[in-house]
């Protein structure tokens, strides 16, 4: 009942507004109601984090609908649908679910994004939809193969060897294909949607195709290693500070695909502690940028702002603290990511380990870039005649929440890395056991 209610919950607040929209219902109103339901959302997984058990690798939580074929709640836009990719045991609504997040997103973004907004919602649109096409053939293959899409029969499936590497293609090339979505929602983008292809990864090809895993580690550590210096250089030359943090995710993600194919405990307990962190960290400088920065200045361009921090030392201290944990600096959570990420990656490859470790020296040198030219070098007054209000109530709060569970996690990680220790053990373990089957079955 907890799953459904976190899906519903969302669901209903869309239900309320639009029952109350013929009233004349106030822009007050909606977003007392989102908040409401955000609120509601939070304590509801609150519950089933307290309830869930660590200790187990089993499924839990498990609601089954057999008497209603295919049964989702399709209503519920960006929200629901993003909770419910996260939740569906079935690899064929886990498509559905992962699709149907695209036509939400492709109307916020070529409405309410920038000037580029219309080029960069199709630009979204159809990359990802080709991606998925790819997934799609992969799901069908294995349905007709296994005569299942329930994520644990196939769990326990024995691909041939053959048969895996067609399979990698697909479902990694539709993750691909997510990650390098361009600008446009920035925040959902940067938080959640970027996301599942981590998740995606850890939950189709690690248990399912363990053999082509083992097979394309090192084609997908040369293609982590080429991500990460061409975004990092893309970063360092580009003048817009919504694009310097856009760029840098790119950059961020392909240091936990690299974790991920570590096949180490260490490396995908980083890749998903990176992915929680980038997860605070991203949304929160895209905040600064563009709900802060932005909305005061009217422009993105870096070198036009000076010294921000003698006219707003409240946004400078926050903008610090955020920037640092970017650049992995200790104390913060991406480090303790980052750290067991390229730990993870050394224990692979020295020679790719070291490659990978150049994105420590790149994020710090255009994250220090960036804050130095914005929150020092002159004057504000230099560039902008009129002064601006330093964060309002509602900014700051909004903030600190980004801000103080990304320094408390960096300063003690132990309550995220015990509880996900047994379950990647697990997932390793089985990985190991499928590879040793798949051997035995071709020989």
């Amino acid at each position: 009942m907890l799953l459904s209610s976190l899906l519903l919950t969302p669901l209903l607040g869309i239900l309320a507004i639009l029952i109350n929209r013929d009233n004349g219902v106030s822009l007050r109103n909606i977003k007392f109601i989102a908040l409401t339901t955000s609120i509601l959302n939070f304590f509801i997984s609150l519950i089933i984090f307290i309830l869930f058990d660590f200790s187990t690798n089993q499924f839990q939580f498990v609601q089954e609908y057999h008497e209603i074929s295919y049964f989702d709640f399709y209503l519920g836009v960006d929200e629901t649908l993003l909770l419910a990719v996260f939740l569906v045991l079935d690899i064929l609504l886990f498509y559905i679910f992962f699709e149907s997040i695209l036509p939400p997103l492709f109307i916020l973004i070529g409405i309410f994004g920038s000037d580029n907004r219309v080029k960069a919602s199709f630009y979204l649109f159809l990359y990802t939809l080709l991606g998925s096409l790819f997934l799609l053939l992969s799901i069908l293959a294995m349905s007709s193969i296994m005569s299942t899409t329930d994520f644990d029969t196939l769990f326990k499936g024995n691909f041939i060897y053959l048969t895996q590497l067609f399979l990698f293609y697909g479902i990694f090339i539709a993750f691909a294909a997510h990650v390098e979505s361009p600008l446009g929602g920035s925040i959902i983008l940067a938080a959640i949607v970027l996301k599942l292809s981590l998740y995606g990864i850890l939950r189709l090809i690690l248990p399912v195709l363990p053999k082509a895993y083992m097979e394309y580690t090192y084609i997908i550590f040369l293609i982590g290693v080429i991500t990460i210096v061409y975004a990092s250089l893309s970063t360092l030359r580009t003048i817009d500070i919504k694009e310097l943090i856009a760029y840098s995710s790119v950059s961020h993600a392909a240091v936990y695909l690299l974790g991920v194919f570590s096949n180490s405990i260490q490396g995908i307990e980083g890749a998903i502690n990176l992915g929680l962190a980038h997860g605070l960290v991203s949304p929160g400088l895209f905040i600064c940028a563009g709900g802060v920065l932005y909305d005061r200045s009217s422009t993105r361009v870096i070198s036009f702002y000076r010294g921000v921090t003698q006219v707003m030392p409240l946004f400078a201290i926050l903008f610090f603290i955020l920037c640092l944990a970017n650049c992995g600096a200790p104390l913060s959570l991406n480090f303790i990511g980052e750290f067991l990420s390229l730990y993870g990656v050394f224990e692979r490859s020295s020679l790719f380990g070291v490659f990978a470790s150049t994105s420590i020296i790149f994020s710090a040198a255009y994250t220090i870039y960036m804050y130095q030219r914005i929150a020092f070098g002159g004057a504000y007054s230099r560039m902008f005649t009129f002064s601006i209000p330093d964060l309002t109530k509602r900014e700051f709060t909004i903030l600190l929440i980004l801000v103080i569970p990304t320094v408390l996690f960096g300063i003690y990680p132990a309550p995220i890395l015990d509880a996900i220790h047994y379950s990647v053990s697990t997932l390793i373990y089985a990985f190991d056991s499928n590879v040793i089957s798949c051997d035995s079955s071709s020989a």
